[in-house]
């Protein structure tokens, strides 16, 4: 990669950074001289290097939204903070990110089998919402409370799958690291479409609650896969020079404790989480729908038989 081109792709990534940090810190958010923005301290030290567009300066200076994460289908629900709306806010900021993942295929960094991996999801899922789960035409909703620890959850997801991953590609951008901005390319192109993917399906009232637990769990299992590679390459693959430098033994490291907290973190997800209580919740409230649905058709039918009846009976007398 050229100079010119790295440099244009390690701004396109850390304005992604920082657009998603103002989710999760909007209280940074604060104008001050000069038209600088004061962001999370751990991409702080980015900002000297790179110049944020003046989209993200309009985002921090607009900014009105609380923070979202991979599991953001189980308490999401439409609404509105001030006069932008969170759906509206995301999408800009998923389209950001769908941009540069997609320049990182065309760089050849993500595996043409997780290209072909996202577009037969959403085809399979297109699918299960026509065919085996059809919607009853409720609303999405949310199907957990929102409550602290579950925000907590969130935060973390977001910081360990997103932000870092995010801070990591930047750093190997600007270091030359192509190991660095190989290997962690796939993962944050599955979570970026997982984000794009959510956001969507939940926007709409055609898919129902299956089809939408669907999509982190078949993301997450993808991605777990994704990131044992990731484990395996800077584990066994990537060595430290004898005579490295602090800073170097130091990426090192955060390279290697990233892809085993991703690792360990998405585990805990699927298997915690997702299979013993976003898919069972998600299947039992789309059963007890289409129960309602049911006894709703069978009683308009026998009140209809009823009414029939009645006429009859009076000409009989």
């Amino acid at each position: 990669m050229t100079h010119v081109y790295r440099k244009q792709v390690s701004r396109m990534l850390l304005d992604t950074l920082v657009r998603y940090a103002l989710h999760l810190y909007p209280k940074t958010c604060e104008r001050s001289i000069a038209d600088k923005v004061r962001i999370p301290p751990f991409i702080s030290s980015f900002h000297s290097t790179f110049r944020l567009s003046s989209v993200s300066r309009l985002c921090v200076q607009q900014h009105n939204l609380k923070g979202m994460s991979g599991v953001s289908l189980a308490v999401s629900g439409p609404q509105e903070h001030g006069g932008m709306s969170l759906m509206g806010s995301l999408r800009v900021i998923e389209l950001q990110l769908v941009a540069f993942v997609l320049v990182f295929s065309a760089s050849g960094l993500v595996p043409l089998f997780d290209l072909a991996y996202s577009g037969l999801v959403s085809i399979y899922l297109m699918f299960l919402a026509r065919f085996a789960f059809p919607s009853h035409g409720c609303g999405p909703g949310p199907m957990f409370r929102r409550s602290r620890l579950f925000q907590v959850y969130a935060v973390v997801g977001t910081t360990v799958g997103l932000f870092l991953p995010l801070a990591y590609v930047l750093g190997g951008f600007g270091r030359g690291d192509k190991h660095a901005v190989r290997f962690a390319s796939p993962h944050l192109f599955l979570l970026s479409f997982q984000i794009l993917t959510e956001n969507i399906i939940s926007s709409f009232s055609l898919f129902s609650p299956p089809v939408r637990a669907m999509v982190p769990l078949m993301y997450t299992v993808r991605r777990i896969f994704v990131d044992i590679d990731w484990i395996h390459d800077v584990w066994l693959n990537k060595t430290l020079p004898a005579d490295a430098h602090l800073k170097d033994k130091a990426w090192f490291w955060f390279g290697r404790v990233l892809a085993v907290a991703n690792l360990v973190y998405f585990s805990i997800n699927l298997f915690g989480f997702l299979i013993p209580r976003f898919l069972p919740r998600a299947f039992l409230r789309y059963f007890q729908e289409r129960g309602e649905i049911y006894a709703k058709v069978v009683e308009e039918e026998r009140y209809v038989v009823n009414n029939k009846s009645h006429p009859a009976d009076k000409k009989s007398h």
